[in-house]
């Protein structure tokens, strides 16, 4: 039985409902999945990938990369396909998970980036390690779908149907760009559901050949950190790696790319490890602020055209990072308390962040960033719905959650 058949079952999708509800997802997703599984949504789809129809053209959309000026192009099939597509990528992921060495995290099930940081950490002396970090560029984007292919066809070539299916939609050469149809190459399509086993897939043999040398190593998708005992031979992986990553028509990030030794730290996906601490990466920390920083300003912008009053420019602010950072008790979505209170063990971050959204909305209930800001009261702000991180954390290490309102600064 191909896996092509299972897109039709109902119970399939019953299972897939109850999977995805117990994870942190956003309600309105939730509500959107139970609605196309009711209705049978997916039938339609199923029916005419059995008929051999052409399958829709993913649209190609060219968005703002975390709220600044780069850009990344990102695909997406229309609403049934994509969440066909979806329930697919979950059965691959779960079949053909046996293929992967311990060291990759990314997309598999039961492991997240928390998992790899965790096992990092547990290494014996990890501490007085080297290490070298780098990022792949634009992967999912830069894969060559000719070097993809033949990996493809040997995982699923218990399943032809399924291996058909897949290959046609990698060598499908066209888009919709602006409503018209376009050839371009694509990789493995930034966005779509099925990148996500692909990028699994195509570095499975460099995730491997460190397992075989017993190295620490991890590696979440285009993120990749590994360990050494000298300077030496942690510049011998990364000749390695710069050398695969080429022959496999990647190229690695300079600006992601990076050193360390022995009592420095290390950063990986989000983290800083040092010694027997964890906090949130500076990188982290400082885009936070900037897209405070950038919020703030365009709310004051807005207040000014509008003759709006601060107190109104600073409840939006809030209500923004309140829900980016924390959830309150109905919420079901990936929040920062959710992501980080479970792996950091200090809030020092959590001060930094804390004074500078203090900062962003004495900035709004003032109009300036003189001293004239500091007669705001912290009492005033908690009013406006302020609430504090290093609060939330401490009452998470306590037992009483990450999501009550603050009462202390």
């Amino acid at each position: 039985m191909s896996l092509l058949d299972r897109l039709s079952d109902e119970a399939c999708w019953k299972a897939f409902y109850e999977y995805k509800t117990s994870l942190c997802c956003p309600k309105a997703f939730a509500r959107e999945l139970q609605g196309f599984v009711e209705r049978q949504g997916y039938r339609p789809v199923c029916e005419a990938m059995a008929r051999g129809e052409r399958f829709p053209l993913p649209r190609k959309s060219v968005i703002s990369k975390m709220g600044t000026a780069r850009k990344r192009t990102v695909y997406t099939y229309p609403p049934a396909e994509n969440t066909v597509l979806k329930l697919l990528t979950h059965l691959l992921l779960r079949r053909y998970d046996g293929l992967y060495a311990d060291g990759l995290y990314s997309f598999r099930p039961g492991r997240t980036a928390k998992d790899a940081i965790r096992r990092l950490r547990r290494t014996p002396g990890i501490d007085e390690m080297y290490w070298y970090k780098v990022d792949i560029h634009d992967y999912f984007n830069s894969i060559p779908v000719p070097r993809l292919k033949p990996m493809l066809e040997e995982v699923t070539r218990d399943d032809p149907r399924l291996c058909a299916f897949l290959c046609a939609l990698l060598e499908e050469p066209c888009v919709l760009d602006g409503g018209r149809e376009t050839a371009e190459p694509k990789g493995i399509m930034a966005g779509t559901p099925l990148s996500a086993f692909y990028a699994d897939l195509y570095l499975a043999e460099m995730d491997r050949r460190f397992e075989a040398l017993g190295v620490p190593y991890a590696r979440y998708s285009d993120d990749v950190i590994v360990f050494a005992r000298t300077r030496a031979e942690a510049e011998a992986h990364a000749a390695f790696l710069r050398a695969f990553l080429t022959e496999r028509g990647l190229a690695v990030n300079p600006d992601k790319e990076s050193f360390g030794g022995p009592g420095e730290g290390w950063t990986f996906l989000g983290f800083f490890c040092r010694g027997g601490t964890v906090d949130i990466a500076p990188a982290t920390v400082t885009k936070l602020k900037q897209k405070m920083r950038r919020k703030a300003r365009a709310l004051q912008r807005w207040q000014k055209r509008n003759g709006a009053g601060g107190e109104r420019a600073a409840a939006a602010f809030l209500r923004i990072f309140n829900r980016k950072l924390l959830e309150g008790p109905a919420d079901n979505e990936l929040t920062w308390s959710r992501w980080f209170f479970s792996v950091i063990n200090t809030d020092a971050a959590l001060h930094v962040i804390d004074a500078y959204a203090q900062d962003c909305v004495r900035f709004l209930l003032s109009g300036a960033r003189t001293k004239a800001r500091f007669r705001v009261k912290y009492e005033d702000m908690k009013k406006l719905g302020y609430r504090s991180l290093v609060h939330a954390y401490h009452a998470f290490e306590n037992g009483s959650g990450t999501a009550s309102p603050a009462s202390a600064g």
